[in-house]
């Protein structure tokens, strides 16, 4: 049979473009509810019109740096302290905004409100800016601003009576001039996410060379130890984690607090392991490696500690948090 004809791709004018782009499949479309690109100058809440310029840094080099914030209540948890950390990032990478921090942050406080919801999470992007495909940042001229509102649901309180399985990674942690920085190079976290989908289990865990502790894929960790200490890893091959922060800045009000080395045997011991994020605040994990965590009733399960600091950042965060 001679050869099928092969269709011919032809280019349209603008409008037909727009018509087909529009008409493109958008997985997840229904999270999207509000978002906005410093070059547009506006809000949109078509999740169709959720789009990046592709030559964009942060698209093909990774380039960039992101915050992901929760909020509740139409309050905005930490905001200033995400706000912080990112002012970090971009000092340290040699991105400047498109604008100033303060319109920065109404910015995220306008996306928040048009996102017509109490509670949901937004995703703050600070890239190096569209203007071509190579490696240097000179071709960029101007950097890019990009922030989204995600619709949520609130923590399943199963979580929190169950608690969660970790296992030790094969990842090795970051090295500690990435480490501390909020980029988009989420590579070995990815391959994180996918460990644990593999074994099953919810959380992947960094241990470095010598069998100390370093983070899970969007998480801090701690434990509470056989002293009744809460200890965290120090903050040198670890994201510095706001929600960690403020745990530990609560917990000190009543128990030893303690950031240092924390030798994967010290799990072994320890009466609690914690894990913090910004979305579920702290979370019991009772089975790390296939062994139950934690000592007599409460082994393999939540334990005091994670249960009253979970009621605890989530009093916190609301009495604190930013309205919109």
């Amino acid at each position: 049979e001679p050869p099928a004809e092969r269709y011919v791709m032809q280019a349209v004018d603008s409008d037909a473009y727009l018509q087909a782009l529009l008409s493109a499949p958008r997985p997840g479309a229904d999270k999207f509810l509000a978002f906005y690109d410093h070059r547009v100058g506006r809000i949109g809440t078509d999740p169709r019109l959720l789009l990046l310029p592709l030559d964009d840094h942060i698209c093909h080099r990774g380039d960039g740096l992101f915050e992901s914030i929760c909020y509740r209540e139409r309050k905005i948890f930490v905001l200033d302290e995400h706000l912080a950390r990112m002012r970090d990032g971009a000092r340290a990478l040699g991105i400047t905004p498109p604008c100033s921090w303060e319109e920065l942050r109404e910015r995220i406080l306008d996306v928040a409100r048009a996102s017509g919801r109490d509670h949901g999470d937004l995703r703050v992007f600070l890239s190096r800016g569209p203007g071509g495909f190579g490696i240097s940042p000179a071709e960029c001229p101007q950097a890019g601003l990009y922030i989204v509102a995600l619709a949520a649901k609130l923590p399943n309180e199963d979580v929190y009576r169950k608690g969660l399985t970790a296992f030790s990674s094969a990842i090795p942690p970051k090295q500690e001039y990435l480490a501390r920085i909020k980029s988009t190079n989420y590579l070995p976290n990815v391959f994180m996410a996918v460990e644990a989908r593999q074994k099953g289990m919810d959380v992947a865990v960094t241990f470095d060379e010598n069998g100390f502790m370093g983070e899970a894929a969007i998480a801090n960790l701690g434990i509470v130890d056989a002293q009744g200490r809460l200890r965290s890893p120090e903050i040198r091959r670890i994201l510095p984690g706001t929600t960690l922060l403020a745990a530990l800045e609560l917990a000190g009000e009543r128990m030893p607090v303690l950031q240092g080395p924390i030798h994967k045997e010290d799990i072994a011991t320890a009466r609690e392991m914690l894990l913090f994020t910004s979305a579920t605040l702290c979370v019991a994990v009772t089975r790390f490696d296939d062994k139950p965590v934690g000592q007599g009733e409460y082994r393999g399960k939540p334990g005091p500690t994670a249960l009253w600091l979970k009621d605890a950042l989530l009093a916190r965060m609301l009495a604190q948090g930013t309205p919109y």
